[in-house]
């Protein structure tokens, strides 16, 4: 295996990917000072499943968010956040339509604002 530094990930196979995942949460979670069983516990899961989940293999992504929430560890999806850009044509546009000025209005009287 590579050094875990190494952001390849699209060339590397779903089978390497889930086990840098699984490398990542048993790293935080012995970093944390925690058993397979006290995190399983906290998570809502079996002990069973983490190990499954640290190993590599196939687990359900509400395992995941529940192991990462847990260990603290949300911040890994920073990622995920979409971030809503505007192009600038559609900035023109959105320009153009501004309002330049006040309208006038033709009621030469004021109405009393009782």
């Amino acid at each position: 295996m590579t050094d875990l530094s190494d952001k390849n990930w699209s060339l590397m196979s779903d089978r390497a990917v889930a086990e840098r995942i699984g490398h990542f949460v048993q790293d935080k979670r012995l970093g944390q000072n925690k058993t397979q069983s006290e995190l399983a516990k906290l998570a809502g899961i079996s002990r069973s499943t983490l190990s499954l989940l640290e190993r590599g293999e196939a687990v359900t992504l509400s395992t995941l968010i529940q192991v990462l929430r847990q260990l603290g560890s949300f911040p890994v999806f920073t990622e995920f956040i979409v971030q809503q850009t505007i192009s600038p044509i559609a900035l023109a546009k959105m320009e153009t339509q501004k309002r330049k000025h006040a309208s006038h209005t033709n009621d030469p009287k004021p109405k009393p604002d009782w």
